[in-house]
């Protein structure tokens, strides 16, 4: 316990040596250092620039650093393969960097330069970092939307409320029912990182809805884009259901359960509900199918218009497996 204890005070006193060696180098350079969010941060943009913002593909990850290191180390190591547009060291309360930082360039030649120079450079002994190309995180979800709602007008919400906006997709919510989801790109990672800020830090309510706004995660990617290839919400969004029974053939259902048999993916499985939303005589109704042999269920909505609402669920189930069909290619 003593030895941890004094191993503890002589980490203690280096990180004190270190910091004091940033604060003089601060003073020596005029370099100016904000802190915001747990990052501090240098440049974005530096002082004299006035060109516009470095495109995407111009940021490294730094990993492996260790935590008693500062900007005094490490923006001149990183300055010496090129011009520096911003560096941001990731910290934590305790006043420690969080091991990794990010140093985007002002090209990207100079950000490839950085990663064939620096990676595993032995920045102390035995201690090699990480240096390579960054991810920037540019699309934000925001779940929980109305299925009334569309794409056109959601645009027209966020690009008021936020900026940068590129452009949005709608599809079913993958946890909630009865709700969609947007993903929604925006021009950079800084325009999507205040976006997500300002949409989480003012009222999360949408149209009178509950939303969440996250950055768009690898695998609810992967997801939205099966399910947006599961007939792109079955195409059925668009299509207003006028025709009556008799224009419906009556065998889809059968079709799609012959078709699964067959080949082997199981029984279709449906949910079908009434949003409870009427407009112009026609109800809007909710559904999924459930395939065991797709890891996503298929999922979308549509509405049936009056003269068909006796037999709206029959309705939904035909078309429903009528563009499954179609789909699958049968």
């Amino acid at each position: 316990e003593r030895s941890a204890r004094e191993n503890r005070q002589g980490i203690d006193a280096l990180n004190a040596e270190n910091k004091a060696a940033l604060e003089m180098w601060l003073k020596e350079t005029g370099i100016s250092l904000v802190q915001i969010n747990g990052q501090r941060k240098y440049g974005g943009p530096p002082p004299g620039w006035t060109d516009p913002s470095p495109p995407s593909g111009c940021e490294v990850y730094i990993g492996k650093i260790p935590q008693d290191l500062y900007e005094d180390k490490l923006i001149p190591l990183f300055q010496s393969v090129g011009q520096l547009y911003e560096f941001r060291l990731m910290m934590t309360f305790s006043g420690h960097n969080r091991g990794f930082a990010y140093a985007k360039y002002a090209n990207r030649r100079s950000a490839q330069a950085a990663i064939t120079a620096l990676n595993r450079y032995e920045l102390q002994k035995d201690c090699y970092i990480l240096v390579c190309r960054s991810t920037e995180k540019c699309e934000l979800s925001v779940d929980g939307l109305p299925r009334t709602q569309d794409k056109e007008v959601v645009c027209s919400l966020l690009k008021t409320i936020t900026q940068g906006v590129v452009s949005v997709m709608l599809y079913p919510s993958l946890e909630k029912n009865l709700k969609r989801l947007a993903v929604v790109k925006y021009e950079s990672h800084r325009a999507a990182a205040m976006a997500k800020k300002a949409l989480i830090e003012g009222p999360l309510e949408l149209w009178g809805h509950q939303v969440e706004v996250d950055w768009l995660k690898s695998e609810t990617k992967q997801k939205l884009k099966m399910t947006r290839l599961s007939l792109a919400d079955l195409k059925l969004q668009f299509s207003d259901i006028h025709r009556n029974a008799q224009s419906i053939c009556g065998n889809e259902v059968a079709q799609l359960n012959t078709f699964c048999f067959k080949k082997r993916l199981g029984i279709p499985a449906y949910v079908i509900q009434s949003c409870g939303i009427r407009l112009e005589g026609r109800e809007l109704f909710d559904f999924q199918v459930s395939i065991p042999g797709f890891s996503i269920p298929f999922r979308g909505s549509m509405w049936v218009s009056a003269e068909n609402l006796m037999n709206g669920q029959e309705e939904v189930k035909r078309s429903a497996a009528q563009q499954i069909l179609i789909y699958l290619g049968e």
